[in-house]
C-alpha cells in the first residue's frame, strides 16, 4: 500500500495520483497480497496499526476479521479516499510519517498486529533503523509486525531506497525481535524486475522492562513512607484519564504540568488525611505537603479538585493554588528524589519547579494554570505502561498502600483503609446534563437520543455516559449523551461499537453544538476534552474531538476487553 513518508517527491506522487493508485491497490485482494503470513495471527482480534494504510484495503480487510485498526497514511487525497471506502468500520484514521510516528506513539497504546507493506524502500537507511526501533516499541508482548518492501527499478517519479535486508534483521535482533517468517516473491500485478521481501518478527515479551520497574516500586521498593505510592497511582491516574494533559514526548521523555502532578496528589492524600486521620509514614510527625492550606480544602469539594475546575471565590482559589504548591514541593523532594532505578540511586523521575507568585483571584485548574508551577517528566516507557496496565496496576498499588498504613498501626480496620483510597471522583454524576436537557427541551426544535433518533420531547429521557462509568470514571460534559431511559437501560455498561458511533456521529456533534455554543460551559466542555481525550486540544473542531474520542474507544476496548454494544435491534 502507499507509504507513510516525510514530504518528498514521492508524497506529490500518491497525491497526484490518488485516484488511480486506489483502484489499483483495490484490484488486488488483500488474501492474495497477504495470505502467507495470516496464519501467525493471533485468534482473539486485537488491536492493529497498519501503517501506509493508502486505500484502506488491508484495514478494511482485518476490521472484517475483528479487529480494530488505527491506519496511518499521510497522502491527504489517498487516505481521504481510503476513509471514505472504510465509513462504518472499526477504523480510525490519522495523518502520521515514518520514521517517528508521532501521533501514534501520543496514543500510548501497544498493538498485537503491526503492518508496514510497502514502505520500508521510501525510508534511507537511518530512518529505516530508526523506524524499526519506533515500530518495536509500539507492539505488545506477543504481537507481530509485518513488514513488505520492494525491490527493483522504479517506473515514475518515485524514488526508491535500497533496503539491506541483512541489516534490518540485525537491528531486529538488538531490539529481541524474533523472526518467524522470511519469503520472496514475485510481483502480483506481473511488472517486470520487479519483486516482494516480506519479514515477519514477533515480540516474545514487552521488551521494555516497564511492568518490572513498575512492579519493583509497588512491592520492593523501601519505603519510609506512602509516598512513593502516592506518586505512582499519580502518575498512574494521569496517564489513563488525562492523557491530553501532556506538554510534550520524545523517545525517553513525556513531560507534563507539575500542577497536574500536584492536584492529583492532593485528591489522593485529602481523604486520608483530613477525613479518615490515617498515619502516612511511621511516628507523629508531620508532613510536609500538609500545610494550613491543605486543611483549608476540607470546605473545598473533593469533587471540585479536579482538571478544568473553576474557582470564583478568590479566598478559596489561592488556598488551592498554596495546597498545589506546597504539594509539588513535596513531591519533588521526596518520592521524586528517593523513588529511584532498581539496583542503582539514579531517579526514575525529573521534575522543576519555578517561582509562582499566587494572588487572590479567581482561576480555573486548566493546563496552562497547572504548567504555571513546572513541569514534571516521566520516562516514556513508564508512561506508557501506565496508560495501557492503569486497571491492573492501581489495584496492585491500593492493596499494598492498605498494607503500609496496617504497619503503620494495626489496629486499622480494613475496610476502612480500602475506603479512604477510593479515588473521590468515583460518583456518578449527571445533574450537571440533566439541567442542560430540561432547558435545552424548552426549545421545541427535535432534540434526538443520540442512539436512537427518537425525539425526547416524546420520550422520557436519560443521560447516558456514553464510556461506561463502571469501566471508566468520567463526568465531562463530552462524555454524557441525552438519550431515551429504555435506550440508556438497554445499552447498560457495554461500550459503544465503532459503527453505532458512526451513525450517532451528527447527532452527537449536534448536541455538542448545543454546549459549546453555550458561553456559561463552552470552557468547561473545551478543558474536559483536551484532558482527557488522546491528540485533542481546546481549540479543536468539534469533528476532531469525535475522531479524539473514536480513538479514545478504542484505547478502552484494547486496554480493558470490553464488552461492546452494537445498538438497539431495528
Amino acid at each position: 500500500m502507499a507509504s507513510s513518508f516525510k514530504a518528498s517527491p514521492a508524497s506529490r506522487f500518491y497525491d497526484d495520483h490518488a485516484q488511480r493508485l486506489f483502484e489499483q491497490y483495490q484490484s488486488i485482494s488483500f488474501d492474495l497480497i497477504h495470505g502467507e503470513w495470516l496464519h501467525h495471527l493471533s485468534s482473539q482480534p486485537g488491536l492493529a496499526l497498519d501503517v501506509g494504510a493508502g486505500s484502506g484495503r488491508d484495514a478494511e480487510a482485518l476490521a472484517k476479521r475483528g479487529w480494530q485498526v488505527i491506519a496511518v497514511e499521510p497522502a491527504d487525497r489517498l487516505r481521504g479516499l481510503g476513509q471514505a471506502h472504510t465509513v462504518g468500520d472499526d477504523i480510525s484514521w490519522l495523518n502520521d510519517t515514518l520514521p517517528s510516528l508521532n501521533l501514534v506513539r501520543h496514543l500510548s497504546q501497544r498493538f498485537q498486529l503491526i503492518l508496514v507493506s510497502a514502505v520500508w524502500m521510501h525510508l534511507d537507511h537511518d530512518e529505516q533503523q530508526r523506524a524499526l526501533r519506533v515500530l518495536s516499541s509500539l507492539l505488545a508482548p506477543g504481537g507481530i509486525l509485518v513488514i513488505t518492501c520492494r525491490e527493483g527499478p522504479s517506473c515514475d517519479e518515485r524514488q526508491f531506497q535500497a533496503v539491506n535486508l541483512s541489516a534490518l534483521e540485525h537491528w531486529a535482533q538488538n531490539l529481541a525481535l524474533l523472526p518467524i517468517q522470511t519469503s520472496h516473491n514475485d510481483d502480483q500485478l506481473g511488472r517486470d524486475r520487479i519483486a516482494w521481501h516480506l519479514r515477519v518478527f514477533k515480540l516474545p515479551d514487552d521488551g521494555s522492562g516497564a511492568l518490572p520497574t513498575l512492579r519493583h516500586i509497588i512491592v520492593n521498593d523501601d519505603k519510609a513512607s506512602s509516598y512513593k505510592l502516592g506518586l505512582l497511582r499519580t502518575l498512574t491516574r494521569l496517564a489513563d484519564s488525562a492523557p491530553g494533559i501532556v506538554i510534550s514526548r520524545t523517545e525517553e521523555w513525556v513531560t507534563v504540568p507539575l500542577g497536574a502532578v500536584g492536584l492529583f496528589w492532593l485528591k489522593l492524600y485529602r481523604p486520608l488525611v483530613i477525613d479518615h486521620q490515617l498515619r502516612q509514614a511511621p511516628g507523629n510527625r508531620g508532613y510536609g505537603f500538609a500545610k494550613d492550606d491543605f486543611y483549608r480544602l476540607k470546605l473545598v469539594s473533593p469533587h471540585d479538585l479536579r482538571i478544568g475546575s473553576p474557582f470564583y471565590d478568590p479566598r478559596v482559589a489561592a488556598t488551592v493554588m498554596r495546597a498545589i504548591r506546597d504539594a509539588c514541593l513535596t513531591i519533588l523532594k521526596m518520592p521524586t528524589h528517593f523513588t529511584t532505578w532498581p539496583g542503582s540511586q539514579r531517579p526514575i523521575f525529573d521534575g522543576n519547579s519555578q517561582s509562582l507568585r499566587i494572588r487572590e483571584q479567581a482561576i480555573r485548574l486548566d493546563s496552562d494554570t497547572l504548567a504555571s508551577f513546572g513541569t514534571y517528566s516521566i520516562p516514556t516507557q513508564l508512561w506508557d505502561s501506565m496508560s495501557r496496565y492503569a486497571c491492573w496496576l492501581e489495584p496492585a498499588i491500593v492493596h499494598e498502600w492498605v498494607q503500609l498504613m496496617q504497619r503503620y498501626d494495626a489496629n486499622y480496620d480494613i475496610g476502612k483503609l480500602h475506603q479512604a483510597l477510593q479515588w473521590q471522583e468515583s460518583r456518578r454524576d449527571t445533574q450537571q446534563v440533566r439541567l442542560l436537557m430540561n432547558q435545552r427541551l424548552k426549545d421545541p426544535t427535535p432534540l434526538p437520543c443520540v442512539w436512537s433518533q427518537n425525539d425526547l420531547h416524546h420520550w422520557a429521557y436519560a443521560v447516558d455516559h456514553c464510556f461506561p462509568w463502571s469501566r471508566w470514571n468520567n463526568n465531562d460534559l463530552w462524555n454524557l449523551l441525552p438519550t431515551t431511559e429504555k435506550v440508556n437501560q438497554a445499552k447498560s455498561d457495554r461500550l459503544p461499537s465503532a459503527s453505532v458511533m458512526q451513525n450517532a456521529r451528527q447527532d452527537i456533534l449536534q448536541w455538542w453544538r448545543y454546549l459549546d455554543d453555550d458561553r456559561s460551559i463552552r470552557q468547561q466542555f473545551r478543558d474536559e476534552a483536551a484532558v482527557a481525550l488522546p491528540l485533542a486540544n481546546s481549540k479543536a473542531s468539534l469533528d476532531m474531538l469525535f475522531d479524539s474520542v473514536l480513538l479514545q474507544r478504542q484505547r478502552l476496548k484494547a486496554n480493558q476487553q470490553l464488552a461492546e454494544w452494537m445498538g438497539i435491534a431495528q
